[in-house]
């Protein structure tokens, strides 16, 4: 059973609606279909409020991409591109643990050089020397012809999930 491009993004749109705010891009000109927002805190105190012992709050950026061809030259403006606006998006400070920037790719093909730069990409960074927390990037890129997803080392955790919510 195959699936279009179109039904992949709709499969992974229902599937962030319950956890991710979501902002849809309806311009069909620009391969940004999606903007994916989600946001956690977590906090601890004694007698009350005031009394804060920690906090920890972790953001993700998900960035939906539907193309026909992931190519090398698009595969590294898109990533410059969610890599700057989700530093935008993010709020680095005190009781900041976590930023996920998180380019998923929908295409029906992928260049063999765009999925091995996708594969071999790495981003980390460290905020304050990690006392106000890091951001990981993590890339994904779903093939609907071959039916196949693959990430880089910090998407390896989505994977299962990818593949299970499109082609079950």
């Amino acid at each position: 059973m195959s699936c279009s491009r179109e039904e992949i993004t709709s499969r992974l749109l229902d599937s962030y609606q319950r956890y991710y705010n979501i902002t849809i891009y309806d311009d069909a000109k620009l391969p940004l279909k999606a903007l994916c927002e989600y946001y956690e805190a977590a906090e601890k105190y004694v007698v009350s409020r005031k009394v804060n012992l920690w906090t920890a709050k972790g953001e993700e950026f998900i960035f939906l991409y539907e193309m026909p061809v992931l190519t090398r030259e698009l595969f590294e403006k898109h990533l410059a591109e969610a890599r700057e606006t989700g530093m935008k998006l993010a709020h680095i400070g005190s009781g900041h643990m976590y930023t996920y920037i998180t380019p998923v790719f929908v295409c029906d093909s992928c260049e063999p050089e765009a999925l091995r730069m996708l594969q071999k990409c790495s981003v980390h960074k460290t905020f304050l020397f990690s006392f106000h927390g890091w951001m990981d990037v993590r890339l994904a890129v779903c093939q609907a012809a071959e039916q196949a997803v693959a990430t880089n080392k910090a998407g390896r955790c989505m994977e299962k999930n990818l593949k299970r919510i499109l082609f079950s």
